[in-house]
């Protein structure tokens, strides 16, 4: 089925990579228009010019974004506004993980992934909401973790940063109904997925890569790591009127993990 979000003008953050960019290109092939915006701004530059040269001239544009600062979103949706003719879809995808226990963990690494994975969309939502109502319906996209919802004892920051995205969710997607904007919000749960995040984690643990995703895949019930088109077709799902009844929802990609 062709052309589920035609019509739709998404901004998705983190694009420059992994599941940012595979968003940005599936909403892209399903006929949304797209601003991709990652801290590095030369990738996310390189994800637009894929999309472009896959699905047309001004099917994907770009614009450098430091999630964690309010006045980089003001420019961000500017650019949205300047380039997509609006914006109503939001892919809050931008994250950091970070590891340690909670004696092992560095305060300014716990700031600084709630500042990536929560302040992020704190103000993002607040930046862009003015300017999705113009252009609603609409929907916003929060990729949170299984780790918001499962707990590890090695990272208390990153499942506390997850955990908030979930909730934070749910009370924008209660607020946006309350004021009848025609804006929806949901979360998605991914486990883990095989992009470049996984390369540094072999190397940190000095690991083959191949080696690791073995021993990942034996913890999920389904017995294989995900691919980044497995969550960007639940962004695409999210993102489409086809999911017009659902908001304040967690999707979880977990390979059953959850069920256990």
């Amino acid at each position: 089925m062709a052309g589920r979000c035609a019509g739709k003008l998404a901004l998705v953050t983190g694009a420059a990579q992994g599941l940012g960019a595979a968003h940005a290109r599936r909403l892209a092939e399903e006929g949304a228009r797209v601003l991709c915006t990652d801290i590095n701004g030369d990738g996310a530059a390189e994800t637009a010019v894929a999309i472009n040269e896959s699905y047309g001239s001004g099917s994907a544009f770009s614009v450098a974004h430091d999630v964690t600062d309010p006045d980089h979103w003001s420019a961000a949706v500017e650019a949205a506004r300047e380039q997509l003719g609006g914006l109503n879809v939001l892919v809050n995808n931008a994250g950091i993980g970070v590891g340690g226990n909670i004696e092992a963990c560095d305060f300014e690494d716990w700031k600084r992934c709630f500042a990536v994975n929560v302040d992020s969309i704190f103000h993002g939502c607040q930046k862009a909401l003015p300017l999705m109502r113009e252009h609603a319906p609409g929907s916003i996209v929060n990729i949170s973790s299984i780790a918001g919802l499962i707990a590890s004892d090695t990272m208390p920051a990153y499942n506390a940063s997850k955990a908030a995205v979930w909730m934070l969710t749910k009370s924008i997607a209660l607020h946006c109904a309350k004021n009848n904007m025609g804006i929806r919000c949901n979360s998605v749960h991914p486990t883990f997925v095989d992009t470049p995040i996984l390369d540094g984690t072999a190397r940190h643990h000095n690991l083959d890569k191949g080696v690791l995703l073995e021993k990942l895949a034996r913890q999920i019930p389904l017995k294989f790591v995900g691919e980044p088109d497995d969550i960007a077709n639940a962004v695409v799902y999210l993102a489409s009127d086809e999911s017009r009844f659902m908001t304040g929802a967690e999707l979880k990609l977990d390979g059953g993990i959850s069920a256990m």
